[in-house]
């Protein structure tokens, strides 16, 4: 069976220090997993390396078997940034109608409005997302992320900014996307997320301390510094 992410002695410099040690990580097709550390960890960099957004000092990584940053890579995948950015002159629902299009959706203005309804920014369609606080900011970038297919999907601290609704609708739409086998791989301090998926990943100092169940690790201690 083909690995939804493969890395193979994955690392990256920054100069003066490690950001991420060589790497050696495999996550199964349909495996929901949380990826957990403390600031500095290497958490962003392992997932913007995945999404083939930074390059890798040393080592590769794979997406559904292709190397990060191509074309194929990156149809498999959706990335939500823990710092979304949208473009100055479109609407939301002008990025929303891009973005399925993009991706070949037929219906994307039907997923594209229940999206919209379940995160209450039916009446900011028209609205231009950089002008949006930030938790508006993110539950755009939740929308735009889930208007499109995604075999992988690569989750940046997503739950920081949302209220009560953006939180609990969001858990619903990861539960829903594990639920047609899709591979997620979120980067959280959500606890209360944690206990929701079957694999957990911790990393200190661009290290993995931890990779197992949920049920057998101190979480608590593994997202605090040591």
């Amino acid at each position: 069976m083909t690995a939804a992410l493969k890395t193979v002695q994955l690392t990256k410099d920054y100069g003066d220090r490690p950001a991420l040690e060589p790497l050696d990580l495999e996550v199964g097709e349909g495996q929901h997993v949380a990826l957990v550390g403390h600031n500095g960890s290497g958490k962003t960099t392992l997932l913007r390396m995945a999404a083939g957004l930074l390059d890798a000092s040393d080592g590769d990584v794979w997406i559904m078997g292709h190397k990060s940053g191509t074309i194929e890579a990156r149809r498999s995948l959706s990335w939500l940034s823990d710092t979304p950015t949208f473009y100055d002159d479109l609407s939301l629902w002008e990025h929303l109608e891009y973005v399925g299009r993009l991706h070949g959706v037929a219906q994307w203005h039907t997923k594209a409005e229940e999206l919209l309804e379940r995160l209450q920014l039916s009446n900011r369609r028209d609205d231009i997302p950089t002008t949006f606080s930030r938790g508006l900011r993110q539950k755009a970038a939740i929308a735009l992320g889930m208007v499109r297919p995604f075999d992988v999907l690569l989750v940046d601290e997503p739950f920081v900014g949302l209220d009560s609704n953006g939180k609990t609708t969001l858990l619903e739409l990861l539960d829903e996307s594990a639920a047609v086998g899709a591979t997620l791989l979120v980067a959280t301090h959500e606890l209360a997320f944690v206990g929701r998926v079957g694999r957990l990943l911790a990393l200190r100092d661009g290290a993995i301390v931890y990779d197992g169940p949920p049920a057998d690790a101190d979480v608590h201690s593994l997202v605090l510094p040591s």
